[in-house]
């Protein structure tokens, strides 16, 4: 079968994915990539109503699913071309992809990745055998570097999702999804250029046809980089304008051309979440799975912890990747703990005299906060002459608990506020 498509005015011909396709794809990932586990969801089963499993791909080789595209779409390059080596931009994910696909099948790699890009990920890169170029300060720039260096090299561009065979390598997620759990009726996918999205709904509804069942799939973006969402509803791939987000795995300003379609036709619905929602999955899932997921793969999770995603029947959630920096996986606990009500700072402004501290540090107790933190000042901005004010962090547990100790600090004739509720 073909698709037409309109890239840049001229219409060309794309391969359709086949279930054959997606059957070959296995068998080439198979080679590089392990089938990642499938593993049930006692809390996320609990808060829906129905069983909920999480796809773990955050636990595959390279930390996530971006090493079955790179390594399908390299593992079908002539000789010839694997001679003249490979170029690929790329924040991290499919950095690792890239490098770790080359390495296997004995290319030459040249990964460009944004200046500031992760540590982590640009280590990892690096000790896969690529040589690493840091150039761009957005990942805009570093893909068009990218892409001059392949073309004065003569080396060959490894897309991270625009392109047939890159879909149908992400696209062995739901294979194996279908294989581990025949009777799946909701899939739930994070989307940033469609490429995991793409393939996962191509392949759920052929293998629903042939099954004679029907498949769900639904998509997630981050709020602040909703290219899809805009894109669906105008038919055709759009570009905006992106805010920062927490879930940089997911923020792409345009569509690729080719999930795009895919998505079009297979897609049952797109939401959105927010950076804050985001990091309370994130809790959630360190918490109660036992699993580190970076924000983009917990992005499936946040849109169930939030109802945005009413599942029918038995339902799966990709966990897409699992490659977070420490310094953002800390910010983003405190955040998700914040968001949640599991982390509270409260601002007690106090007369500057003896036994104030004891006042309220025993109020707190009577409600059974416990307190992490203190800081005391008499000379913060609008303070009067012999006021003290006092930031308080409490452990609590969720909104009522955090409401109890503000009843219990009031009722002591305290004035007390919670500081993101100013």
């Amino acid at each position: 079968m073909l698709l037409l498509k309109l890239n840049s005015n001229i219409m060309t011909a794309t391969h359709v994915p086949t279930l054959a396709d997606f059957e070959q794809a296995r068998s080439n990932v198979r080679q590089v990539a392990i089938e990642t586990p499938i593993l049930h969801s006692n809390f996320l089963s609990s808060l829906v109503g129905h069983e909920v499993f999480l796809k773990a791909e955050n636990l595959q080789r390279t930390g996530a699913y971006k090493l079955r595209g790179a390594f399908n779409r390299m593992s079908k390059l002539t000789a010839a071309e694997r001679k003249k080596g490979v170029v690929a931009a790329s924040a991290g994910n499919h950095a690792q992809g890239v490098a770790l696909a080359a390495k296997k099948l004995g290319i030459k790699a040249t990964i460009f990745m944004p200046i500031g890009a992760s540590l982590p990920k640009y280590n990892a890169t690096k000790n896969y055998g690529a040589n690493v170029v840091l150039e761009g300060a957005v990942f805009g720039e570093t893909l068009v570097a990218a892409k001059a260096y392949a073309e004065k090299k003569g080396a060959i561009f490894i897309p991270p999702y625009d392109n047939v065979d890159v879909v149908i390598g992400q696209g062995t997620v739901g294979l194996e999804i279908l294989d581990q759990l025949d009777d799946v009726q909701t899939i739930i996918v994070s989307i940033g250029g469609g490429g995991l999205a793409a393939g996962v709904a191509t392949v759920a509804k052929l293998v629903a046809k042939a099954r004679g069942k029907k498949i769900q799939v639904i998509g997630v973006q981050a709020e602040n980089a909703a290219s899809y969402v805009a894109s669906l509803k105008a038919r055709q791939p759009k570009q905006i304008e992106t805010r920062p987000t927490i879930a940089d795995g997911i923020a792409v300003a345009k569509p690729g051309a080719i999930p795009f379609e895919l998505i079009k036709k297979h897609i049952d619905k797109v939401v959105t979440v927010s950076d804050s929602e985001i990091a309370q999955a994130i809790v959630a899932l360190a918490e109660r799975a036992k699993l580190v997921v970076e924000p983009a793969g917990a992005a499936s999770v946040a849109a169930l912890l939030t109802g945005k995603v009413k599942p029918k029947g038995t339902t799966v959630a990709v966990l897409s990747g699992g490659n977070i920096d420490p310094l953002l996986m800390q910010k983003i606990i405190g955040h998700g703990l914040e968001a949640a009500n599991r982390y509270t700072t409260i601002t007690v402004m106090l007369p500057d005299r003896p036994g104030q501290l004891v006042k309220t540090s025993e109020a707190i107790a009577r409600a059974h906060g416990n307190v992490v933190e203190v800081l005391h000042t008499r000379h913060g901005r609008g303070l009067g002459i012999g006021e003290v004010e006092l930031q308080i962090s409490v452990e609590t547990s969720d909104r009522d608990h955090v409401d109890r100790i503000m009843d219990e600090l009031k009722s002591s004739g305290l004035k007390a506020r919670i500081d993101h509720e100013d």
